[in-house]
């Protein structure tokens, strides 16, 4: 069926997140909302509503101009499977030993590669964006030179793509956590798709604080492919958990947010020891004082 979708934008994650659970009374109801920081540094917030039966685009402007935010953008979009369509515009992505792909091209990983399967139906990320991109080639460049990282950890993990990497290519348990229990989900299930059922402990957590965090610590390695505020949120927590002389594998940031991130880490005695673009994403590798 078709959808609609309502933009607007708002000053402030407090008004955006105001104006968002306000249209959630709107009639007709609407089947979801959403809240988005736009990473330009102007601290504007984009909330997004999303119906399946046509929106009062009266109401959606009184409720804008109640709550000084910008008129709403209504749009249609038509009935697509999107599933079927992100089958055959995504190919597999090789990223060093990495190669990550849906199961219709399960029969394409190449002899020796390390194959992680993940849907495209699945949410939080297919392992084709640059960030995660940057994050495996981060991994395999510390595997290349010798590193064998014990005890690893993934913070806000997604689909898994990155604790899974560690499990194939490294022994221990990964503890993986992400704040949203639809992505703990879809991690749990591609953990099982991917036979790595042990191998990879996933768990509802902000940042480390779960009990299985805690007591997992120190870390050797952590993968954190976040956004920029929540890695520099992170650091009093990153300090406490990177064991002397760990590393973290930081993306998810935008290559003109990544010295602000730096500096924020260093701050905290954990300093860059590498730095990769992939086009407008930055990846940074960042060690803590041995």
């Amino acid at each position: 069926m078709p959808t609609w979708t309502a933009l607007s934008q708002c000053a402030g994650r407090a008004a955006a997140e105001t104006l968002a659970e306000a249209c959630e009374e709107l009639t007709p109801e609407p089947v979801g909302t959403g809240v988005f920081e736009i990473e330009d540094g102007s601290d504007r917030w984009e909330v997004g509503v999303y119906f399946t039966d046509p929106p009062d685009e009266i109401a959606l402007d009184l409720m804008a101009a109640a709550h000084g935010a910008k008129p709403f953008a209504v749009s249609e979009l038509p009935e697509v499977d999107w599933v079927a369509h992100v089958r055959r515009e995504l190919s597999p992505v090789t990223a060093g030993r990495f190669f990550v792909h849906g199961s219709h091209d399960a029969d394409k990983v190449p002899e020796g590669a390390e194959g992680l399967c993940i849907e495209a139906a699945m949410a939080f990320g297919t392992g084709h964006h640059a960030t995660t991109q940057g994050c495996l080639l981060a991994f395999e460049r510390l595997l290349e030179a010798g590193e064998r990282p014990r005890r690893v950890a993934d913070i806000g993990c997604g689909t898994a793509v990155l604790a899974m990497a560690a499990a194939r290519a490294l022994r221990g348990i990964v503890v993986a956590s992400d704040i949203d229990p639809v992505a703990v989900e879809t991690a749990q299930a591609n953990v099982i798709a991917n036979g790595l059922v042990g191998r990879v402990e996933c768990v509802q957590a902000e940042g480390f604080r779960h009990p299985l965090l805690d007591d997992a610590a120190p870390y050797d390695l952590v993968f954190a492919n976040i956004l920029k505020q929540p890695l520099i949120d992170l650091v009093p927590e990153m300090a406490r958990h990177l064991a002397p002389g760990g590393r973290a594998i930081l993306s998810g940031i935008l290559a003109d947010q990544a010295d602000e991130v730096i500096a924020a880490y260093a701050a905290q005695g954990i300093g860059l020891e590498r730095r990769d673009d992939i086009g407008e994403w930055a990846t940074l590798v960042v060690r803590r004082a041995a």
